[in-house]
């Protein structure tokens, strides 16, 4: 288990437990702790950690809507929420809820703590299917979600970077990880603020999301555009106004690489020739091959009726 893990810890400012934070500190995990519910969601959407410690002794009413909020939201559904109580109150603690994944009592055994602290993280891994770098929902979830839609007003849409191989070869694999991350971030809010949706990382640089068809062009602007806003920061200030950066090909010859974009595969789900999962699938790399013919973000929506 890592020992480099991101803690937060959720305490009333009142009852906040300093020997908590340096004795997880002690083991090498890096530790943050929130005292007003206000900062807590805000943190959390901008940086997510690892695992949530919250402590329950004197239950907040605005405390624990945290727990439903995060397990309410595909993306952050994820994170280990492990609450802190007095051993008399998880007796009635109202587990459905507030859906925590796990729990100590006070006074704290730390081993104890440690040991529950990896557990949650051991079963994350084994039930969910999360990629590891953007916490999205994995290829189960995706082909899950793909076909409880088939038959449905719902658009399945694909998203591929472009550009994104050679930009990994010029400035390294940690930028390229963090161009995914930010992605996997433009991408998930665009569908929350769509109000209905689903938000998955196929690998690599190909994502998938899924939200009601009269929203999704609307989504793919709107993801579009925010990409583009951070892309321009990863490029100095000569790229941008060359409108490219210099790679070189499999040959090592020098070329002049378009500035990173998004293709986007749009494909209704209520079309007669959707008739599952493998057919999706099949239209969205039709889609995106015509796409990605653009050297700038673009989607491609397939108005088809045969």
């Amino acid at each position: 288990m890592r020992s480099d893990l991101r803690i937060a810890i959720v305490a009333n400012e009142k009852r906040g437990d300093g020997n908590i934070e340096l004795r997880l500190q002690s083991k090498g995990y890096q530790v943050v702790t929130l005292t007003t519910p206000s900062s807590v969601m805000g943190f959390i959407y901008s940086d997510p950690p690892d695992v949530i410690l919250m402590d329950l002794s004197s239950p907040d009413e605005a405390f624990l809507g945290i727990i439903r909020s995060l397990k309410d939201d595909f993306f952050f559904s994820t994170i280990p929420v492990i609450g802190m109580m007095p051993e008399p109150a998880a007796e009635f603690f109202d587990w459905d809820e507030y859906p925590l994944d796990d729990f100590v009592t006070f006074p704290l055994n730390f081993r104890e703590l440690f040991t529950r602290i990896v557990l949650s993280l051991r079963r994350l891994r084994r039930v969910f299917d999360n990629n590891p770098l953007t916490r999205l929902p994995g290829n189960t979830s995706i082909q899950r979600a793909i076909e409880q839609t088939v038959g449905k007003p719902m658009a399945v849409c694909y998203v591929d970077i472009n550009h994104f191989k050679q930009y990994n070869d010029v400035y390294g694999f940690a930028h390229g990880d963090e161009v995914l991350r930010m992605l996997g971030r433009i991408m998930s809010n665009a569908v929350k603020d769509a109000g209905d949706g689903f938000a998955g990382h196929i690998g690599g640089d190909d994502f998938v999301f899924i939200v009601p068809f009269d929203q999704a062009e609307v989504v793919a602007g709107r993801i579009i555009a925010n990409f583009t806003a951070v892309v321009s920061e990863l490029f100095n200030e000569e790229e941008k106004r060359n409108g490219f950066f210099l790679a070189h090909d499999r040959k090592g010859n020098e070329e002049k690489v378009p500035l990173m974009g998004v293709a986007i595969a749009i494909v209704p789900t209520d079309s007669p020739k959707i008739g599952h999962y493998a057919k999706v699938a099949e239209v969205a790399a039709e889609l995106k091959t015509l796409a990605k013919q653009s050297h700038k973000s673009c989607f491609v929506v397939d108005r088809r009726k045969s």
